[in-house]
């Protein structure tokens, strides 16, 4: 069986951009994806909180899974390593497109593995200093970082379209006690 497997980090990121680059990667290889197992979850949550986890348990013999890239796995060098040991048991391949690798039970596959999860894990962290270095000089610059204090996410999202959806209550010819 062959699984395409797509994992986005936020929500304004959009799985179809994977499902249509694995699409394609199957065309062109003259192949199609059996199942496709999609979610929208940060790479540094724990595997066994991802569905990643329960494909892997799923796996078997000669099965393949196909990734974007080695990244949409995992973020750090033991997780990476991890899932590629899962799968030399069950004698299943992870194939990458961007790295244009087949990890297989093989040793120049372990020594792939390793290199990817090491770059993908120095990756992580580049993303996360850079993140930091952002915030530290907007708040430097006195500007106030997250939602207003005491107030619940939700309510400064409306907050800041207060005058908006008044503006359509009013069109709309509701008051105030009837939203």
């Amino acid at each position: 069986m062959i699984y395409g497997y797509v994992r986005v980090s936020t929500t304004h990121q959009n799985v179809e951009n994977g499902r249509f680059e694995i699409g394609n990667f199957a065309q062109k290889g003259g192949f199609s994806i059996d199942k496709w197992v999609t979610e929208q979850i940060s790479s540094t949550k724990e595997l066994k909180k991802r569905k990643l986890n329960s494909l892997l348990k799923k796996v078997k013999k000669n099965d393949i899974i196909i990734a974007t890239e080695i990244s949409r796995l995992g973020r750090n060098m033991m997780e990476v390593m991890n899932i590629l040991s899962l799968c030399l048991k069950k004698e299943c391949q992870i194939w990458t497109i961007k790295e244009n690798c087949r990890l297989g039970f093989d040793i120049p596959s372990k020594v792939l593995a390793v290199v990817f999860g090491l770059v993908a894990e120095f990756e992580r962290n580049l993303i996360s200093a850079r993140t930091r270095e952002a915030l530290a000089r907007v708040k430097a610059e006195g500007k106030k970082i997250g939602p207003p204090k005491g107030e619940p996410k939700i309510y400064a999202k409306v907050g800041r379209r207060k005058g908006e959806i008044a503006r359509d209550a009013r069109r709309r010819g509701l008051q105030r006690e009837d939203c």
